[in-house]
């Protein structure tokens, strides 16, 4: 089994665009989305939900004004400065560190685990699809990606799939990095501007730490020829496969309108041809060809 991880160092690239084309175009694939801050694969897709499971993670400290005798213990001890004089704890100030819990010494304090979001196992007309919602402001998205990842691929092997498409997060914080890590390949999508660059500069650094192949697939190319060509030059000093060039086409919006691929909106212009091309480049690289193949 394969899992090709779909990943732009910024927002705005594409990068979920593309990741739904390639699924229309995959065979044997299940479409899994590790964006849970700001998942939207889904607005694509279309899924049906045929499983919902709370994601719990973290937690608040609650302090027990029964148990509690007002010694200031758990406010000296609050580095994030979540319990106030009046010992109450501010539950937005609250980083669930624990450190109040276990040094309380009338053991007045609780750290009741919270719901933090959901995850579901879907059916969309591309495939099966596991993806989660992380609750607004919540955190441990980076343990929720995991989790969506492992149900990825267990319902992967339980179907006899062999190709995980996986629509990764932005940037190169937690989140990616759980996205990342026992990934087949990584294919990053940039767009030739200065911080399109920079922040892709930073996300082949982040794969090349994890030992994981990547490959770079420029988007709107022509919005910026210079740039595109920098991307390019960067990416042959690196010894990086540039697997596509993919113009700008106000077809991609027009498709996201009607809930739709840009290869289901307009199979045959000149954009979903691109797009056929840089799939059969990113299924010839190396690392996907490695062993049986995947994916036509």
């Amino acid at each position: 089994m394969k899992e090709l991880v779909i990943l732009s160092g910024k927002g705005g690239t594409g990068k979920t665009s593309l990741t739904a084309a390639f699924a229309t175009l995959a065979s044997g694939c299940l479409l899994c989305d590790a964006d849970v801050d700001a998942a939207d694969l889904h607005l694509l897709m279309q899924p049906v939900i045929r499983k919902r499971t709370e994601f719990q993670g973290g937690g608040v400290a609650v302090i027990d004004p029964q148990r509690c005798t007002s010694c200031g213990t758990c406010v000296d001890l609050c580095r994030w400065s979540a319990i106030g004089p009046d010992v109450v704890v501010d539950e937005i100030a609250c980083e669930g560190c624990g450190v109040c819990v276990d040094f309380c010494p009338e053991q007045a304090i609780d750290f009741p685990i919270k719901t933090c979001g959901q995850w579901f196992i879907s059916d969309t007309r591309c495939g099966p699809m596991v993806h989660a919602r992380l609750g607004i402001a919540e955190e441990n998205s980076g343990k929720l990606v995991t989790l969506v990842r492992q149900q990825a691929r267990q319902l992967a092997e339980e179907r006899g799939l062999d190709l995980i498409l996986t629509d990764g997060p932005p940037g190169v914080g937690c989140p990616v990095i759980a996205s990342v890590g026992g990934a087949t390949s990584v294919v990053i999508v940039t767009e030739p501007t200065v911080s399109g660059i920079h922040d892709m500069a930073r996300a082949i650094e982040l794969c090349r730490h994890f030992k994981v192949p990547v490959m770079v697939c420029i988007n709107k190319f022509d919005l910026n020829p210079d740039n595109s060509t920098t991307i390019e030059r960067m990416a042959r000093e690196g010894g990086l496969p540039v697997v596509g060039r993919v113009p700008f086409d106000q077809a991609f919006t027009r498709a996201m309108v009607q809930g739709k691929t840009l290869l289901e909106f307009d199979g045959n212009g000149s954009a979903a041809s691109v797009l056929r091309q840089v799939w059969a480049a990113i299924m010839n690289t190396p690392a996907m060809t490695a062993g049986q193949q995947t994916a036509a």
